[in-house]
């Protein structure tokens, strides 16, 4: 649990960066898995996987900027380190999806079956970027007696924040949800029509990190006094799944039972 993976003279790499690289890779892998089923090429893949990451580091750093600039006053720079850590995942995924329906628009793509194929590679994506946070001690957990706790060195925020005391790897729960959704994901790929996969990631995604967010301890200020800014999000996405997921369902049956008229 040591933010810094190599340090080389004034080099120092830290794991947070590692692991969202590991994370670029592994969703790139996954979308070229998928990407006969978008009717992509690999050149395809490989534009839309930069755009999105590009859009999505400034959408995520964005937000949190915003959520905690109290702790950026008279630290200007200190916005711009990406590499200590610090993104919103909420907000790269808005200006990521931006990034794909523009791209999309551009190249002609069916943005649908893009979005159905980019839904597992982006779970998986995000397992990683959770797995950095947790190393680097960001986005931590209350504190528990469960055995699944775990202790921060000594000047971690979360050990200074609750003296020491074991608190949830809530970035780990939020890794195995994202890891478990991915392989949903990626299995029904092949099983169901356009639509379908991208409304389940987007209601399942909702529901995991509302459900999460009761854990988080790194949060001093609650929405209505109930709720986190991430689960208030969550609340809109989780029906809107709901909604989407519906629609092309019914969709997708209408079609399979129109007569042929051959």
């Amino acid at each position: 649990m040591h933010p810094i993976f190599l340090e080389l003279g004034s080099l120092t790499i830290r794991w947070y960066g590692v692991m969202v690289a590991i994370g670029f890779l592994l969703a790139t892998l996954v979308l070229n898995l998928n990407k006969k089923y978008a009717k992509m090429n690999s050149d395809q893949v490989t534009t839309l996987v930069f755009l999105s990451v590009v859009f999505g580091i400034i959408g995520a750093r964005v937000f949190y900027v915003i959520e905690f600039w109290p702790s950026f006053k008279g630290k200007f720079w200190e916005i711009f380190r990406v590499d200590h850590g610090g993104l919103v995942f909420y907000g790269g995924f808005f200006l990521a999806m931006v990034a794909i329906i523009g791209y999309c628009w551009k190249e002609k793509l069916n943005m649908l079956r893009v979005m159905d194929i980019c839904s597992p590679a982006l779970a998986v994506g995000h397992a990683f970027g959770r797995i950095g946070c947790f190393l680097n001690g960001c986005c931590y957990g209350k504190p528990t007696q469960s055995f699944l706790g775990v202790i921060y060195p000594e000047n971690a925020p979360a050990y200074l924040k609750y003296a020491g005391l074991p608190v949830h790897p809530v970035q780990l729960y939020e890794t195995a949800a994202n890891l478990i959704l991915a392989s949903i994901l990626f299995v029904l790929i092949r099983k169901t029509k356009r639509g379908v996969v991208m409304s389940l990631y987007i209601m399942s995604y909702g529901i995991i990190r509302f459900v999460d967010e009761f854990f988080r301890g790194d949060h001093d200020s609650l929405t209505w006094g109930l709720f986190t800014p991430a689960q208030v999000i969550g609340l809109f996405l989780i029906p809107i799944g709901i909604i989407l997921l519906i629609y092309f369902l019914r969709k997708n049956e209408a079609k399979n039972n129109k007569p042929d008229n051959r």
